[in-house]
């Protein structure tokens, strides 16, 4: 195990320069001091301990983090092509609700639900039961003893009436 500690201090010693090394290659410090740490889960022997004495020298690790600065550099700008500014916007936190907003979903909440007083109550159970329960069709079948044809009819055909109602 003598080596694997060789290895270590080697790493330890080289690390703020490993980290000055990437960060233009990154272009970003923090990027960087990531690139070291994967850098170093490669540059310590396998588990077996089998790992080639000639690899072990300082430009080993040198190119270790030249290559992975450059795979994350190309990663980036791949993964930048494909995405743009509005791909995102759903991470983006909701704003308050205004008064508008708020009376709006008041009175939808209120429409929906008596459309679910109306409906039959085998009819009420099963869209409940479906989605608000998390249900599946089988479950809400046996329960209200019908087939899963009639269940899925009936979450169906009370969805149907939610949906003419808020339209």
């Amino acid at each position: 195990m003598k080596y694997a500690d060789d290895k270590l201090e080697v790493f330890m010693s080289h690390r703020s320069a490993l980290v000055d090394y990437a960060t233009p290659i990154t272009g970003c410090r923090s990027k960087a001091e990531d690139v070291v740490q994967d850098a170093f889960l490669r540059y310590v022997p396998t588990a077996d301990g089998h790992e080639d004495p000639l690899r072990a020298g300082v430009s080993y690790l040198y190119r270790i983090v030249r290559n992975l600065s450059i795979d994350m550099v190309r990663r980036s700008a791949m993964e930048s092509r494909y995405t743009d500014a509005d791909t995102v916007t759903w991470l983006e936190p909701a704003g308050e609700a205004g008064p508008e907003e708020v009376s709006e979903y008041r009175d939808q909440v209120g429409r929906v639900a008596a459309v679910l007083e109306a409906l039959p109550e085998k009819e009420r159970l099963a869209v409940e039961m479906h989605r608000f329960g998390d249900y599946t069709l089988a479950d809400i079948a046996r329960r209200l003893e019908v087939s899963i044809a009639t269940a899925h009819r009936m979450v169906r055909n009370a969805m149907l009436k939610v949906a003419k109602e808020l339209d």
